[in-house]
């Protein structure tokens, strides 16, 4: 069984392509009611953005109330190109047997402008070529571990990963547009249930996961966070991929 975390699609199309692969199925755990007993998996697998070098919390949760139960585990974190410790702090809440960082096309566009066509492009395949090769040593349960961390990856995860989840997950900064034409598609594909629809025009709680959904997702780009995102391109996997 594989179960992921998506903002923008990378991670739910890797985990859905490591199903195919290896005959597991992969299911998000936004959607679980509650934390599944995983007795009789011979394989459990965690795939998810890493968000400034570490875990997201809902994958964190979720992983400490996770039985192992007996099963081999493994996790595959999406990147735009450093992991930092994000597999390693996991593995301290759930011990893994094999552990791999995925480069997938950036998607925060708050930090910058993101990529160009050709390098998204570029990514993609390369991602489609490792997770071949991370699936054929799933299949042989073989251990592994492929993770590039990046320099002072201790000190990103710590210290930058902590001023991220306490300060960089504020809301305040999120607005919408005279474009917004109160559709609904941010508070219905919130992962944290954190917006609703006030007079028609979407409203955010104070925290979040940062997972930039409702940002690079709607159509009408009208949500913006701060002036500096106004001019930036928008991210979503299934742009460039079917999943």
């Amino acid at each position: 069984m594989i179960y992921y975390f998506s903002g923008t699609g990378n991670s739910r199309w890797a985990a859905r392509k490591l199903a195919v692969l290896t005959g597991d199925e992969a299911r998000d755990i936004i959607g679980l009611d509650a934390v599944p007993t995983c007795q009789g998996e011979a394989r459990i697998g965690l795939v998810f953005p890493i968000y400034a070098w570490g875990a997201p919390e809902p994958v964190l949760d979720f992983a400490r109330q996770l039985d192992k139960a007996g099963a081999f585990t493994f996790a595959v974190g999406t990147c735009g190109s450093e992991a930092g410790h994000a597999l390693k702090k996991l593995a301290a809440v759930f011990p893994l047997d094999s552990c791999y960082s995925l480069v997938m096309p950036n998607n925060y566009v708050i930090g910058s402008e993101l990529e160009d066509e050709a390098t998204v492009c570029a990514k993609l395949d390369a991602a489609e070529t490792e997770l071949a090769a991370i699936a054929a040593e799933l299949r042989e349960n073989k251990p592994a571990s492929r993770v590039h961390e990046g320099a002072l990856a201790g000190l990103k995860s710590g210290l930058a990963n902590f001023g991220f989840n306490r300060f960089a997950r504020s809301t305040k900064s999120f607005y919408a547009t005279d474009a917004c034409n109160g559709c609904g598609l941010c508070a219905q594909n919130c992962p944290a249930h954190t917006i609703t629809l006030t007079n028609g025009k979407p409203v955010w709680a104070a925290q979040c996961y940062q997972c930039l959904r409702c940002l690079n997702e709607c159509p009408q780009t009208a949500i913006q966070y701060g002036k500096a995102t106004e001019p930036r391109g928008r991210y979503s996997l299934r742009r460039y991929r079917a999943d």
